[in-house]
């Protein structure tokens, strides 16, 4: 094995990537980045019925848009490939040939039903519930003449009875034994010649050169059966790292019932991959305690092992919604632009073209929404009146039409801004007068300006917003109100 940090992401394409497979995914990449290693990308697709293609590229695809880059794997390719498990069964082969020659892999022919019998007797007298090792035994001559006449069988791997505890002294949890005595003889490879996660997984880490295996906690009872392949193989056991669970809010392991929990869901809420990334990252790890926006550059400069918590983190969608919101906010009205648009033409509202028309005037009305929404899908809603003619609903009419005054508001309103220049400053100068000329109060002269202007009682600034619109609709708009009002 080489010194260089070498990493290893390897999902398996049965789903979508989900937020604690994509937080393992960043620890994983800004080690790497942070040791100057190998960030390796595997898709462990040995489960035929439930992994797909369409699911695979779901992974590469939440992979980039989180700004995660990959040094091995799909679509970069390597010298350690392939990089897909089903791809490898000569590689795997190989390892069960190397193992069964050494001795330390040996084929069982107990049947599902014999094994169950044995499973059965061994709970009913409180003795150890693992394989009794029948096979084991069983003469060279014998198992030669099982061999040759066809008779089903799995390999297991021999324990050595003789070891001592295996040590997992893992980087976030420290020292782990667990007793010789109680690891079974587990299956290496399947009656069909497939082989278990246990025995791939060693053989791939191996083959790939992995140094560090850094994966949720619930692996961690893997682990000293996988450390035992490794000595079994002869070859060098990488460092292990096992990150505790994420939690929902009610302390359970987080899963859709406490909303979405796929890295897709939340580009499709409109949320921003930086800040994502940064949330996710923080679920475990932190940089000193304090600072909650880390950029990913200061992520992979300052990432270590050392400072991941060996306590569950707990998922707080509040805070991801006020960190993206952060996110929006230090965007400049550029940045923003380019952001914001992909949701305006999903909702019909324009085109990049509109966009590349009227660049001061889509920069005008960024710092508008920015400071507004916590995630773009929220951003097409503030906007629609600019783009289409609102319809005010019969609320906002109630509320802010239907008053004593508002029609000498919206008559002396027209009026004034019909000789006004359209800057925000000077409509807001102009309109400042009308509780003086009309008798009505500031608060309801202005909500009835908005919802004629905007056609709600909520949006963006309204000295602002009439500017964007323009002075000929925004007076069309007026007029249109006071239609209504008869």
């Amino acid at each position: 094995m080489s010194d260089q940090v070498r990493v290893r992401f390897a999902p398996s394409p049965t789903g979508t990537l989900h937020l604690g497979g994509a937080r393992t995914a960043i620890y994983n990449w800004a080690f790497a980045r942070k040791n100057g290693g190998a960030f390796i990308l595997r898709i462990d697709d040995t489960d035929p019925e439930r992994s797909t293609e369409a699911n695979t590229q779901q992974i590469l695809t939440a992979l980039n848009w989180l700004g995660i880059d990959w040094d091995e794997g799909p679509e970069v390719g390597g010298s350690h490939g392939p990089y897909f498990q089903m791809q490898r069964g000569d590689k795997y082969a190989a390892a069960l040939d190397h193992m069964e020659q050494s001795g330390a892999a040996y084929p069982c022919f107990c049947s599902a039903e014999e094994l169950a019998a044995k499973r059965e007797i061994a709970r009913g007298e409180g003795g150890f519930s693992g394989y009794d090792r029948t096979c084991r035994s069983l003469s060279a001559d014998e198992v030669a003449s099982r061999l040759d006449s066809g008779q089903p069988h799995v390999w297991r791997l021999a324990v050595p009875l003789e070891r001592g505890p295996v040590v997992v002294d893992d980087a976030v949890r420290g020292r782990t034994e667990f007793p010789i005595e109680a690891m079974d003889d587990f299956v290496l490879a399947r009656s069909d010649g497939s082989p278990t996660y246990n025995f791939a997984t060693v053989v791939d880490d191996s083959d790939m050169e992995i140094s560090h295996v850094i994966r949720g906690d619930d692996h961690l009872a893997n682990t000293p059966r996988q450390i035992l392949v490794f000595e079994a193989l002869g070859r060098p056991v990488p460092r292990f790292a096992h990150l505790s669970m994420i939690w929902g809010a009610d302390g359970k392991k987080l899963s859709k019932r406490h909303g979405a929990t796929s890295v897709e869901a939340y580009d499709e809420m409109g949320y921003l991959p930086e800040a994502l990334l940064n949330y996710l990252a923080l679920l475990g790890w932190s940089l000193d305690g304090e600072t909650t926006i880390i950029p990913s550059d200061v992520l992979t400069a300052n990432f270590s092992l050392e400072r991941i918590s060996k306590n569950p983190a707990i998922f707080d969608a509040e805070k991801l919604d006020w960190m993206n919101g952060m996110y929006l906010r230090e965007m400049s009205p550029d940045e923003f632009v380019e952001r914001m648009l992909p949701w305006l033409e999903r909702a019909d509202l324009c085109t990049a073209a509109d966009a590349q028309a009227r660049p001061d005037w889509f920069r005008a009305l960024a710092p508008l929404v920015s400071e507004r929404v916590k995630h773009l899908d929220e951003v097409a809603e503030k906007v629609a009146f600019l783009f289409q003619e609102p319809e005010i609903d019969e609320i906002s009419r109630t509320k802010a039409l239907d008053k004593e005054g508002v029609a000498a508001v919206l008559s002396a309103a027209a009026r004034i801004l019909s000789e006004t220049d359209f800057r925000a400053d000077a409509i807001e100068a102009a309109l400042r007068t009308l509780p003086e000329l009309t008798g009505v109060k500031a608060k309801v002269a202005f909500q009835a300006i908005r919802v004629a202007a905007t056609g709600s009682m909520v949006s963006p600034p309204l000295f602002e917003s009439l500017e964007l619109l323009g002075k000929e609709r925004t007076l069309a708009r007026i007029a249109a109100a006071q239609q209504l009002l008869g």
